[in-house]
């Protein structure tokens, strides 16, 4: 048998299909899985044992009709592979259109109306209700398809190559490392710069082995030299200089992530390890960490959650700024104490 899965961004909605992954392998042993994913994010997938391959959508060079000979060669490797089972978890016009072309026997999708997608599937999963975690909405698909539901997995396995080059690139013994990630995709996501430092400082001041992983990507650079001039002997700015796989080792060896509602929250909550979770225009019950959810910190307004990129609230992004640092803290105190008190003697 052969499958392939359409899910080419963004880096948390792949973390947040994976359990399709594991679980189709697991059950279906012998079937040779292919995943069509955004080449910027295939390291994440590069490798996976669970996987016969990675398909490279090249979004940013099919976008000039000079590659679309290139595309075109994609489809028809696509359409050579006879896949059994086609299945489409973006859900958008493009990935429809692609998982379409694909040619399977068996083409399945998620009921989103947004770009009219479900128009090219066989088989159409409704979401179960508004407030159906993603995860849960992606998993859904497998019933329809015989396999059962589980979580006797690992969500995402550990690279011991990356953990042995990560270890020789940066000085991770002697100390507990706390995750911090200050930006997010959207701006109004973004919980204030100088909130973050004044929780990283009173983490600081309560736990004397603790220091701290900036992470984020080359945007983000700004955020992580503002943080790392806060503490400089207890900080180590990681913006733009990780690997997706390192970045998910460095968050494996972390006993606590503070961060805003972007990526790798949902890598920290399939690495099951505990994280405060700073919420503004986004719905946590939909988008949250998941099976974390009682570790968001959001702020009650009449506009909120709004889904929105942009604010329209007369007192811009309050839903962000009216969460004191204070709160934040105090949330991540608990749970790195609770790390700690769980740790081995």
């Amino acid at each position: 048998m052969k499958i392939l899965i359409l899910k080419p961004s963004s880096l948390g909605d792949v973390v947040q299909v994976l359990p399709v992954l594991r679980l189709l392998k697991l059950h279906l042993p012998q079937a040779r899985i292919f995943w069509w994913i955004d080449s910027r994010l295939a390291p994440l997938l590069e490798g996976d044992p669970d996987l016969a391959g990675v398909v490279y959508f090249e979004r940013s060079r099919w976008a000039s009709p000079v590659h679309w000979p290139e595309m075109y060669g994609r489809i028809r490797w696509l359409r050579a592979q006879r896949f059994d089972w086609v299945i489409d978890l973006q859900c958008l016009a493009r990935s429809g259109a692609f998982a379409w072309l694909a040619n399977g026997n068996l083409l399945i999708g998620l009921d989103e109306p947004r770009e009219g997608a479900r128009g090219f599937y066989d088989v159409v999963v409704p979401r179960a209700s508004f407030h159906t975690h993603a995860v849960d909405w992606y998993l859904a698909v497998l019933p329809r398809l015989g396999v059962p539901v589980h979580w006797k997995f690992n969500w995402l396995p550990e690279r011991p190559e990356v953990v042995a080059a990560l270890k020789a690139k940066w000085p991770t013994a002697g100390a507990r490392w706390i995750a911090l990630q200050p930006g997010a995709r959207w701006a109004n996501k973004r919980w204030p710069i100088e909130h973050f430092a004044e929780v990283a400082r009173q983490l600081a001041d309560q736990f004397a082995e603790v220091r701290f992983a900036i992470l984020g990507g080359n945007d983000d650079k700004p955020l992580g030299e503002f943080l790392a001039r806060t503490l400089p002997e207890r900080c180590v700015d990681l913006t733009g200089r990780t690997s997706l796989p390192e970045m998910v080792e460095w968050l494996r060896l972390c006993d606590l992530m503070v961060t805003n509602d972007t990526g790798p929250m949902h890598v920290v909550a399939a690495l099951r390890k505990p994280v405060v979770a700073v919420f503004g225009p986004t719905e946590p019950s939909r988008t949250g960490p998941y099976g974390l959810l009682d570790q968001v910190v959001q702020h009650s307004l009449p506009c909120a959650p709004c889904l929105k990129s942009r604010c329209a609230w007369p007192t811009p992004m309050e839903c962000l700024t009216a969460i004191p640092p204070q709160k934040v803290f105090e949330r991540a105190r608990a749970a790195f104490a609770a790390c700690h008190s769980e740790r081995p003697a």
